[in-house]
């Protein structure tokens, strides 16, 4: 297969990891689950609401203890509860239906103890008889002692994906380059949520700037759904004005093989770049045809002068996955216009305007390459960049020429964080590429 445009060279790597971020001023407290508070390993650290009460402590073996009504259920690992060194701090971390006591050990993070409240028998051995922590109106009386208490931050970014204008382009109001990740928490897709990044395309500052968390049409509560694409409409349309924000996300905030994941959209007016939102959605119905479908996800959406595009992932089982695009006047009649089912593990679909044509980016884990499609789903070639570890998006951002030209990849890979309790799910590094311009120039790629 034919490289596609001018070789991507690692420039740089980062690992933004925070455990506690303070909450957004302009809210009361907590609106979602994603929840930690840090202090003194020597004292307790607790995290209560209205029927659930969660303690932490550290003195030779890390302990969890949690408090429903009248029934108390203690819990250790025998196999990774002690630290390896002296214990820095202690931190405690309500992530979803997942509560991880962690231990800060030479610098870093490390998860001792994590338990599921919620199933499928939660910690009781029985149906969990605890109250449903994604509910509002039981965040609203969440308080902690042992620490401040503050939003979840995060132990690695994935799914990095570039906030655009509906025509595509990276949408950069202040000159920096808007990205949506998925903030990894100490477990599993359940415990991560969306978050919003700025970076500095000079100097690669990258910085936190907003968390997204989502209600759905389907089940009460706020979940951290994420693997999600921004769109800034400044156009708008007829039925809902100019000047809004398009919020396209995957339904990982409560995973289950049992429970279909799909997407929904949420839009909205607010300033989604900055602060703390629970955004109202919809689904986004995205049609397979007669393809072999149990999932969809990764979103990403383009305004042609045709009409809407929207790259996504299609799943014919857990987990066998492929990239699929779909098309329509406006984004409630969408039909399918092509699938590439070849692939076993291929997502991150994306759609990027390259030689004055669509095309369809994705990354394939088992022939480690970033293959470019054209509107068919036909392979065209291939970006010529290093491929990471697990399955990195090809985010891809055309610098201008006060920028030195060129284009700038930003990406993951699968290194993990926080050990081994808390294992698959806490990646990655965030990878940063560079190309030089070349050809036409900056604005565009040529085989």
């Amino acid at each position: 297969m034919p490289t596609v445009g001018p070789r991507f060279e690692v420039v740089d790597r980062q690992r933004p990891i925070r455990l506690v971020r303070p909450f957004d001023p302009s809210l009361p407290g907590p609106v979602a689950p994603y929840l930690a508070v840090e202090g003194s390993p020597g004292a307790p650290l607790t995290i209560e609401g209205a029927g659930l009460r969660v303690v932490g402590t550290y003195d030779d073996h890390a302990r969890l203890e949690v408090t429903t009504g009248r029934r108390t259920t203690r819990h250790r690992s025998r196999r990774h509860g002690r630290a390896a060194g002296p214990v820095e701090r202690l931190g405690l971390a309500l992530t979803g239906t997942h509560v991880t006591l962690l231990t800060r050990e030479a610098g870093a993070w490390v998860a001792r103890c994590r338990v599921d409240l919620s199933g499928p028998t939660g910690p009781t051995g029985r149906r969990w008889p605890g109250p449903d922590v994604h509910d509002e109106a039981w965040l609203a009386t969440v308080t902690a002692t042992g620490g401040e208490l503050g939003g979840f931050g995060q132990l690695g970014l994935r799914d990095l994906r570039v906030v655009t204008t509906a025509d595509g382009a990276a949408y950069r109001p202040d000159g920096r380059v808007h990205l949506t990740a998925t903030s990894a928490g100490p477990g599993f897709f359940d415990t991560a949520h969306t978050s919003v990044w700025s970076l500095d395309p000079a100097t690669l500052d990258l910085r936190h700037t907003a968390d997204l968390f989502f209600r759905r049409p389907d089940r009460p509560g706020v979940l951290g759904d994420h693997a999600t694409h921004l769109v800034r409409d400044e156009g708008g349309d007829s039925a809902h004005g100019a000047g809004r924000w398009l919020v396209a996300t995957s339904t990982w905030g409560d995973f289950d093989r049992r429970r279909r994941t799909r997407v929904t959209l949420a839009e909205t007016t607010a300033d989604v770049l900055h602060g703390a939102h629970v955004l109202d959605t919809r689904e986004l119905p995205l049609p397979t045809g007669d393809l072999r479908s149990v999932a969809v996800w990764d979103p990403h959406l383009v305004r042609t002068d045709e009409g809407w595009l929207v790259g996504f992932v299609n799943a014919s089982r857990y987990f066998a996955f492929h990239p699929a695009l779909a098309g329509g006047p406006d984004l409630d009649r969408l039909r399918l216009l092509a699938a590439d089912p070849a692939p076993r593990e291929c997502e991150g679909t994306t759609l990027l305007r390259l030689d004055g044509a669509w095309r369809v980016l994705a990354s394939d884990r088992h022939d480690r390459t970033w293959p470019v499609h054209d509107l068919a789903l036909r392979r065209t070639g291939r970006l010529d960049a290093p491929y990471p570890s697990n399955i990195p998006w090809p985010t891809l951002v055309p610098l201008g020429e006060d920028e030195g030209g060129g284009w700038l990849a930003v990406t993951f890979d699968g290194t993990r964080a926080g050990g081994r309790v808390a294992g698959y799910g806490t990646h990655g590094d965030v990878v940063v590429m560079r190309a030089a311009a070349q050809g036409s120039g900056s604005g565009s790629v040529s085989r």
